[in-house]
């Protein structure tokens, strides 16, 4: 009979649970609207 590889399996665990997380984060990502990075020199304590 033949051995359980675990840490193959371990490995396989962990990979799905990555992409499974890669996932929620993009869908996450996606579903955010888009931050406009403000313009340089806008800010209200730049008065020089």
């Amino acid at each position: 009979m033949a051995k359980p590889n675990y840490s193959f399996e371990k490995r396989q665990r962990e990979l799905a649970k990555k992409k499974k997380q890669d996932e929620k984060q993009a869908k996450k990502a996606a579903s955010k609207p888009p931050v406009t990075p403000a313009e340089p020199g806008s800010t209200p304590d730049s008065s020089q």
